[in-house]
Order: C-alpha cells, then structure tokens, then sequence
C-alpha cells in the first residue's frame, strides 16, 4: 500500500461478478485490518450450513442461559478456519483483545465473547465467522486494479442485517450501482 492509498479498515469489499475463486464469489467481505503489511477481512454474506452456535457452545463446554438465542455463524474466509472471530456492535468490549475497528463496530477474537454472549452479558449485536479472508502487502491493491473488488463505506445494516442473500445488492446499491449493469471487464481510458 503506497503511502497516499487510504487504508480499507471498516470498508466493506465487494466482489465483482467475473471473481473466479468460487471462495469469493459475490462475497461482501468488512474489513477489520489494512495496512502496508497487507489485510484481513470477515465474509458478512457466507452463513455456515452445518455449524449452529448451539453446537459450538457444546463443543467449547460452554452453557447457554436460557433465552439466549443462537447468533448467526458464517465462513470468514478460507485462512484458519478453525478459528473463530465475532463482528459486534461497539457497545460491547472483551476483556482482553477486543479490536475497534469503526465508530459503531468491533471484533474480538477471544473465548470471552463468545462466553458472554452464551450467559446474555455480549454486545447487542454480533455475528460470528470461522475462518479469515487475508492478503499479503500489495495483493488487495492489486485485486481490486485489476477489477476483483469494489470498495465502499460499511453500513452496520448490510454487515449485520439477517438476508445474507440480499447483502451483495445491498452493497452495490448502497454504491448506486444497479448489479445488472455490473461490467465484469476492466478498462483504461
């Protein structure tokens, strides 16, 4: 990242129709890190089929007050998978590594979190991911020159809203874009 590139932290990413990695494909990543040294984002529109919150309470021995009602978990991305990270709203902060990322959202990635939102003392909102999307320095700059991702200020709505099928329109239209006027060709004029 050059020096006057503007740092992606708290954008969302939106992939472009041609992106080939079927990973990625109409992906609407938030990104939590972006620096010089590279990147790291959340998918926001993935939901894991086979992993209810329920069951990774049990896995983690962790009992679920009742009334607690399970928090959506989604893929994060294809790094690390087994690991786990919890986008939530800012009204809520771990007692130990819990990252501000923007104004209204953080993420935390220590079992305290996921401990609090099983006894109902977690953030008001939350949305849990397995896994990370990451890139080295230079790579997402070199992605999104050659057409792979669209940039966009995050709206908590679209991060958090429960319709992760409408959450790459909601994206684009938050962008003015009309997806099926979406070019998947780069140009130069």
């Amino acid at each position: 990242m050059k020096a006057q590139e503007p740092s992606l932290t708290g954008k969302l990413l939106i992939a472009m129709p041609a992106m080939d990695d079927p990973r990625f494909a109409h992906s609407v990543i938030y990104m939590c890190a972006h620096s010089e040294d590279g990147g790291m984002g959340l998918i926001v529109n993935k939901p894991q089929t086979e992993v209810q919150f329920s069951d990774l309470l049990d896995q983690l021995e962790i009992e679920k007050a009742s009334g607690v009602r399970d928090i959506r978990v989604h893929f994060g991305g294809p790094v690390d998978q087994s690991r786990g990270f919890v986008l939530h709203s800012s009204d809520y902060k771990a007692a130990v590594g819990t990252l501000n990322v923007a104004q209204d959202i953080s993420m935390s990635a220590t079992l305290d979190v996921i401990e609090d939102i099983a006894k109902g003392t977690g953030p008001d909102t939350s949305l849990l991911a397995l896994g990370y999307a990451g890139w080295g320095p230079g790579q997402l700059e070199s992605e999104i020159a050659h057409n792979g991702w669209l940039t966009c200020e995050a709206r908590s709505d679209i991060v958090f809203g429960r319709a992760n099928e409408h959450k790459w329109t909601a994206a684009l239209k938050h962008m003015g874009i009309d997806p099926i006027l979406l070019s998947d060709t780069a140009g130069r004029a």
